[in-house]
C-alpha cells in the first residue's frame, strides 16, 4: 500500500514538472500573461514602440536610456541601466551596433527576448564596411523600423497581435501623411556640409547632397587641418548651408560659416523629446520648415 502511495506521488511530481517544463518552453515562443515589461534602448525606439502598445493594458514599456541622453553609440551602461532588465520580458532595439552594450544585457539576462528594429532595413548609408545605424531620420526607414518592432512583438505576444496591427497602421498612415508633406518640396540636388551622421538617412531621403565631417559633436573633436579643408571644399563647391545638431557644440561651424559665407542651421535628430505619441512626427515637421529656409 504504501509502494502504491509512493508511485502515485512521484508521478504527481513528474506532471507538475513536466507542467512547469512545458509552461517555459511556451514562454520562449509567445510571451504571454498578466504583464508584460518591454525595454526599449533608446527615445526612437521608445516612441516607435508606445505606439505600437499603445492601448494594451497589460503591457508596460519603459525606457532603458534617459529620454534626454542622445545617441547611445558609445554608451557606457550604468548598473541603473541593468536594473531596469530584471523583470523584463522583451529588449526592443535599434540594431546595426548601435547598442554595443547588447551583448551583455544578453549574457546577464538570457531569458530577456530581442527585437530588433533594423531587419527590413536594406538602403544604407556606409563608410567602408561601417553601416551609418541612424535610419530613423529617414521617414521610409523609420516606417521599416515601426513595421518590423510589430513583427517581433506580434511573435512573443500574440494575445496583443489584433492591437499591435491596428496600432501600426495608425501609426504608418500618420508617418504617410508626413512623407507627402516632404515630398511637396523638391530638395534634390542641394547640397550641405554636415557635422552629425545623424542626419545622413534624412539627406539621403529628401535627395539633398551631403558632405559629412565625423565628429563626436564636440568643437574639439576637429583639427584646424580639417576645419581649413572643409572650408576650401565649402569655397570651391559653393556650399551655402553647413548643419549641426540641435544640442551640438557649434564653434567649429561658426568658424567655417565666417570665412566661407555659408549659414549655419541646426536640425533636429529625433533623439530625445517630451515622450509624446507624435514626438517624431512633430520633430520631422520642425525640421521640414528648417529646410524650407535652406535652400
Amino acid at each position: 500500500m504504501k509502494k502504491r502511495n509512493i508511485i502515485i506521488i512521484v508521478a504527481i511530481v513528474l506532471i507538475l514538472i513536466a507542467g512547469i517544463v512545458i509552461g517555459n518552453l511556451n514562454r520562449k515562443d509567445d510571451i504571454e500573461g498578466d504583464s508584460l515589461k518591454i525595454v526599449t534602448s533608446f527615445y526612437p525606439i521608445y516612441i516607435m514602440t508606445l505606439n505600437i502598445t499603445n492601448g494594451a493594458e497589460n503591457i508596460e514599456v519603459s525606457n532603458m536610456a534617459e529620454n534626454y541622453v542622445g545617441c547611445i553609440h558609445d554608451y557606457t551602461l550604468t548598473t541603473t541601466d541593468l536594473k531596469k532588465f530584471e523583470n523584463a520580458d522583451i529588449f526592443v532595439q535599434n540594431g546595426y551596433d548601435m547598442e554595443q552594450f547588447s551583448q551583455k544585457i544578453i549574457d546577464s539576462y538570457p531569458d530577456v527576448k530581442m527585437v530588433d528594429s533594423s531587419t527590413k532595413i536594406t538602403d544604407f548609408v556606409q563608410d567602408g564596411e561601417e553601416v551609418n545605424p541612424h535610419f530613423w531620420t529617414s521617414i521610409d526607414n523609420y516606417i521599416l523600423q515601426v513595421e518590423a518592432i510589430t513583427e517581433g512583438l506580434k511573435e512573443l505576444d500574440s494575445s496583443n497581435s489584433d492591437l499591435f496591427e491596428q496600432n501600426k497602421n495608425i501609426c504608418v498612415q500618420k508617418l504617410q501623411e508626413l512623407k507627402s508633406s516632404y515630398e511637396e518640396f523638391n530638395f534634390e540636388g542641394n547640397s550641405v556640409v554636415s557635422l552629425n551622421e545623424s542626419f545622413s538617412y534624412l539627406f539621403k531621403f529628401i535627395g539633398v547632397n551631403e558632405t559629412l565631417i565625423e565628429t563626436d559633436h564636440e568643437q574639439s573633436s576637429l583639427s584646424a587641418e580639417t576645419v581649413r579643408g572643409v572650408i576650401e571644399e565649402v569655397k570651391e563647391t559653393g556650399i551655402q548651408a553647413i548643419v549641426i545638431g540641435q544640442n551640438d557644440d557649434d564653434q567649429n561651424a561658426n568658424l567655417i560659416a565666417s570665412e566661407t559665407g555659408a549659414k549655419v542651421y541646426r536640425l533636429n535628430d529625433a533623439m530625445s523629446g517630451d515622450g509624446s505619441l507624435d514626438s517624431y512626427i512633430n520633430t520631422m515637421k520642425e525640421n521640414l520648415e528648417i529646410l524650407k529656409t535652406m535652400f
